[in-house]
């Protein structure tokens, strides 16, 4: 009985995946080189400079990676806006071989605390959305803030679908 029971459990669990990578595959998510054109925008609004040198935006990516990405850029560069009370801020986009690795810099105060991880906090999201996918954040507060975002080219989906 057990085992019927674990079966249908793994049958359930094989299905709800399915229909979750049919749904993110399906999914229309905001390119990198769009939120760049957005972020500009915003950045001027606020009166805040912009230093960003235009290259090729990543090519190798995964959508998945590049949406999650996408999402993080515009939550650093919200808060560089809303919080930071900065003149200037600067956005790199390097991809390397396995991952690509965005920082945003501005020169403004920091004004989280030792938990500017904790529940409610725009970094805990941009934190677990990169970690969903093998990515990660982190933070410098020394001269301002420089916050690094880096993510695999690949996702963890795509991965385990070539495995197959």
């Amino acid at each position: 009985q057990a085992r019927a029971e674990l079966k249908s459990v793994q049958q359930t669990a094989r299905t709800s995946l399915n229909e979750v990578r049919k749904i993110v595959s399906s999914m229309k998510g905001i390119r990198l080189k769009d939120e760049l054109v957005n972020i500009k925008q915003i950045l001027e609004a606020a009166g805040i400079k912009l230093i960003y040198e235009e290259k090729q935006t990543p090519a190798s990516i995964s959508l998945l990676n590049e949406n999650i990405l996408s999402m993080c850029l515009k939550e650093a560069v919200t808060n560089v806006v809303k919080h930071s009370g900065a003149t200037t801020c600067r956005i790199d986009v390097h991809q390397q071989w396995k991952e690509v690795i965005i920082t945003v810099t501005d020169d403004g105060c920091f004004k989280g605390t030792e938990q500017y991880f904790s529940k409610g906090h725009g970094l805990l999201g941009m934190k677990e959305r990169l970690e969903f996918a093998n990515g990660s954040l982190q933070i410098d507060t020394e001269n301002g803030t420089q916050l690094t975002m880096k993510m695999p080219n690949e996702s963890k989906i795509k991965e385990k679908e070539g495995s197959k």
